[in-house]
């Protein structure tokens, strides 16, 4: 790998190789392939397979895939599902949302490694990205939604679908406020350093500003693995255990490659090895990367419960 950003956030722990040129079964509905520059599909939403799945993969490189992983007996799904499905329709073919029942469809909740429901994630380009894990509210779900259609910007995934040849009516959204579209343009653009300034500017605005917070976290770690190789890295950090900014590098690596786990266990023993007076960034980037993934997060619970008994 040579170039980590802003590719590098697609890369989740997930191996759907396997999966990937499965041929439908013919008594099974085959989820929908991209059709030219706009896809047609016969729903927004859709249930998909393990059989299925293939043709949910390739729909993933003209439009953004959510991936809902549920079951019948799965009490917050059935919370869950209705504010997806909402959220989806309303974004008038930008989003499509493919629906896995995990006990009929193992294979596919093996290779997302589903251990706990509902799990969501995203498909971009082929690649998934990890969004959330349990019951959300419908706000939370449509800032993720949002975050995860600029992410599909950057990586050249900006087609929409259509249903039955029928383009839904997109309802009149409200424009950005213009610090958020400056910020919008600058990372469609790779302008990073303008994003963050912009960001910046509208959290001294609004300190609450909670969508610019989330963007500013995500643009700064764009930035910071841009151009980076994660071979490099990684040999770097493994022969200089000690050296911060070796160590920041591949824990910011491993985040935008989904890799979560790897990268909190990295700081956190970094954090432990260190003397007091040299821990200061490694837990400034902790918390920054803490917000980033979400604190509702179960990793980001265990990680901070962990930096807590480091601290006292």
């Amino acid at each position: 790998m040579t170039d980590a950003a802003p590719g590098a956030a697609l890369r989740g722990a997930v191996d759907l190789s396997a999966l990937r040129n499965r041929p439908a079964s013919s008594s099974q509905a085959a989820a929908p392939a991209a059709g030219g520059p706009a896809g047609n599909v016969p729903s927004l939403v859709m249930d998909v397979t393990d059989e299925t799945f293939g043709s949910a993969l390739e729909l993933s490189r003209t439009v953004p895939v959510v991936v809902d992983l549920w079951a019948e007996w799965c009490g917050p799904c059935k919370q869950l599902s209705p504010i997806l499905e909402k959220v989806v329709t309303e974004l008038a073919g930008r989003l499509v949302l493919a629906k896995v029942d995990v006990d009929a469809n193992p294979q596919l909740a093996q290779a997302f490694r589903a251990q706990s429901i509902p799990m969501v994630v995203a498909l971009v380009g082929g690649q998934p990205v990890p969004l959330f894990t349990g019951a959300v509210p419908e706000q939370q779900v449509r800032e993720v939604f949002a975050q995860l259609l600029q992410l599909a910007a950057q990586n050249g995934v900006t087609g929409t679908v259509e249903v039955n040849g029928q383009a839904p009516a997109a309802p009149e959204e409200p424009p950005l406020p213009p610090l958020h579209a400056e910020a919008y343009e600058a990372i469609e653009a790779g302008d990073y350093a303008r994003a963050i300034t912009a960001y910046e500017k509208a959290l001294a605005e609004n300190p609450r500003d909670a969508d610019a917070r989330a963007g500013l976290g995500q643009v700064k770690l764009l930035s910071r693995v841009q151009g980076l190789d994660l071979q490099s890295a990684r040999d770097a950090a493994a022969a200089n255990p000690t050296d911060v900014e070796a160590q920041l590098r591949v824990a910011d690596l491993d985040i935008a490659g989904g890799h979560v786990d790897d990268a909190f266990d990295r700081l956190l023993d970094l954090f432990g090895a260190l003397p007091s007076d040299q821990r200061a960034p490694v837990r400034e980037r902790l918390l920054e990367l803490f917000a980033l993934v979400g604190d509702a997060d179960p990793r980001v619970v265990r990680a901070r419960g962990r930096l807590a008994n480091l601290l006292f």
